[in-house]
């Protein structure tokens, strides 16, 4: 389907002239404006009725029907339901749900001891360990906030987010420690009025041969000195928050989200219910950890008695073998994981024991991904969210009628991000200007928004963005999409990533979908290249198949057989394409490679 400038439609020219009308002189800008955070921290418990809300003659709210919603319940739990069972597995490392618990207490006892308390940021610099899904509950339960940090910033970055988030301790794995100290001894010198984090080592758990540790801790001896009779330090309220991401560097300043207890608690079931787990699921994660807390999976696993096999990297060959060594049910992945997957050589490949889901998000897999994947006994399901709606919100439900379908035709249904899970009060797509929903027939284009206790608390210290970004009452994506007539919707790009070409719209999602269908293609990524005559003509960034060729004109004529002209890149260039440790590509290097080319000579498109 493409996209076109119907009246019904809005295009990126009507929503840029329109920005800063929506800011001066939306009705609700006044409300915006006196935004008031809505669960504060109180030492009293929540807030009193009022005089205008006055419950109903013997509604009582005490501590035996009111506790504050945190995650850390979920772990409380475990211990006792499946205190026996296996929670995580790491090589020869193995601990039982009682086990994790008992160290979650002592590491947060030891954090208490090392001068950490409420509301203290606590980050963490490390892969998918098992120290990261430990710190997950350890942190929160000395009443900490927990910083996730990509282990792809350079240090550089590292420093900006360590001086921003005031963080107290940087748990920090042994090998990214340089990074880590570098990022630091940056921090001193950048910003010598602060104090630089305390930095704790987290060694391989099944090492023979202990760091030799100068001025740093080591995570070990911290779970081994904690005390298992520490009294945990609960959430005053629900919505303090519980955890701050960092946005994954699709702009030179990520933002700081901040997430709460009672939102992080309510995403966590819902993502456990969107990835079809039953009890004591197994689950290997190749989905990074510090991406959303792992789709909130890393406090979800506990409310089934999961049990984690963790990796700390994700080839095609660790992932068959653990799948298989683990009896693995569940997965989850970036598209790329699962392009890795279906391409990958015949002998990393295994037999699966039995149908293996796995949940992805971001670009849909393109049909021919699908089909090889599913051919090696994995049963895809597509799902959608951003960091500041605590990762996954929607996902494609799918109805048993389709499963009759052509495979062509499964692929685009399951290309589509669906319906809210039932912890999203609400999702919509919006004309960005009226807040008018568009119509559900598959066409008209809108922005995909959101209500619900599951969108971020707001940015760390960036009032103003937190303001735009819930201008009207709902939170903005920044993504384009529709509605089809069967209320499912559908991302049909990024609002800056849509090609205008003599006034026309183009999805570079649509343009790789049909660039992904020839056969020697492995990866592609479309942005916008300028152009004197048109404005913007599609520029596709192409990585081929091991073993294929093609040139560009093959993959031109290839877009030209397969979709209206206007609509077909006229610069293809090969190359591996950036991307950042969760997957997605890096459009802004891309973009600023296309600028650089300058204008081709006028063609008639």
């Amino acid at each position: 389907m493409q996209l076109s400038n119907h009246a019904t439609n809005f295009t990126v020219k009507k929503i840029l002239k329109n920005l800063n009308t929506r800011l001066n002189h939306d009705p609700t800008k006044l409300a915006n404006r006196s935004f008031k955070v809505l669960c504060k921290s109180s030492s009293q418990g929540p807030p009193p009725f009022t005089e205008s809300s006055q419950p109903m003659e013997g509604v009582v709210q005490s501590a035996a029907n009111y506790i504050p919603l945190s995650p850390i319940s979920f772990l409380e739990r475990a211990a006792q339901v499946y205190r026996d069972r296996t929670s995580v597995v790491y090589g020869s490392v193995t601990y039982t749900w009682e086990e994790t618990h008992r160290r979650c207490v002592k590491l947060a006892s030891s954090l208490n001891q090392l001068g950490v308390s409420r509301g203290d940021v606590v980050a963490t610099l490390a892969p998918n360990v098992p120290a990261l899904l430990e710190l997950h509950f350890a942190i929160p339960m000395a009443g900490a906030i927990i910083c996730p940090l990509n282990t792809r910033l350079d240090p550089n970055m590292i420093s900006t987010l360590l001086k921003h988030s005031e963080t107290k301790i940087l748990f920090v794995d042994y090998q990214l420690l340089h990074k880590a100290k570098e990022a630091v001894n940056l921090l001193k010198k950048t910003y010598s009025e602060s104090r630089p984090p305390l930095l704790v080592v987290i060694s391989e758990v099944d090492s023979q041969s202990p760091l030799t540790l100068a001025d740093e801790y080591e995570y070990e001896h911290l779970v081994e000195a904690g005390a298992t009779d520490f009294s945990i330090i609960r959430p005053y309220d629900e919505c303090d928050p519980i955890s701050l991401n960092y946005t994954s560097g699709t702009t030179s300043k990520p933002k700081g989200v901040l997430y709460s207890h009672r939102g992080a608690y309510l995403n966590s079931l819902g993502s456990v219910f969107m990835h079809g787990m039953q009890e004591m699921p197994t689950y290997l994660w190749s989905v990074p950890l510090f991406h959303c807390n792992g789709w909130c999976l890393s406090w979800g696993i506990a409310i089934v008695g999961g049990t984690h096999v963790c990796l700390r990297r994700s080839d095609p060959k660790d992932i068959f073998d653990n799948i298989v060594r683990h009896n693995v049910t569940h997965m989850g992945g970036a598209p790329t994981v699962l392009n890795m997957i279906a391409n990958s050589l015949v002998a990393n490949q295994k037999p699966l024991p039995h149908r293996v889901e796995i949940m992805t998000a971001g670009s849909p897999p393109p049909p021919s991904v699908l089909s090889k994947i599913e051919e090696l006994g994995f049963h895809v399901s597509h799902a959608y969210g951003l960091t500041e709606t605590y990762g996954l919100s929607t996902w494609c439900l799918w109805k048993p009628e389709w499963d009759l379908l052509p495979i062509e035709e499964k692929g685009k249904l399951k290309a589509r991000q669906g319906v809210n899970h039932f912890g999203v009060e609400d999702v919509d797509v919006k004309d960005p200007v009226t807040m008018e929903s568009v119509k559900c027939d598959g066409k008209s284009t809108g922005e995909i928004m959101f209500r619900s206790n599951t969108v971020m608390s707001g940015y760390l210290k960036d009032p103003k963005a937190t303001e735009e970004a819930f201008v009207g009452g709902w939170f903005r994506s920044g993504d384009i999409g529709i509605k089809h007539p069967d209320g499912y919707i559908e991302v049909k790009d990024r609002l800056k990533d849509i090609v205008i070409s003599g006034g026309e719209n183009i999805s570079t999602i649509e343009v790789e979908s049909v660039i992904y269908r020839h056969q020697a293609v492995l990866e592609v990524a479309v942005v916008a290249r300028p152009d004197d005559h048109w404005g913007q003509t599609p520029c596709a960034f192409v990585k081929l198949k091991e073993g294929y060729h093609a040139d560009a004109q093959e993959i031109i004529q290839h877009c030209r057989d397969h979709m209206p002209h206007y609509m077909s890149p006229r610069t293809v260039i090969f190359q591996d394409l950036p991307r950042n440790s969760t997957g997605k590509v890096e459009k802004f290097v891309l973009r600023e490679k296309a600028k650089s080319l300058g204008s081709l000579p006028y063609q008639q498109v």
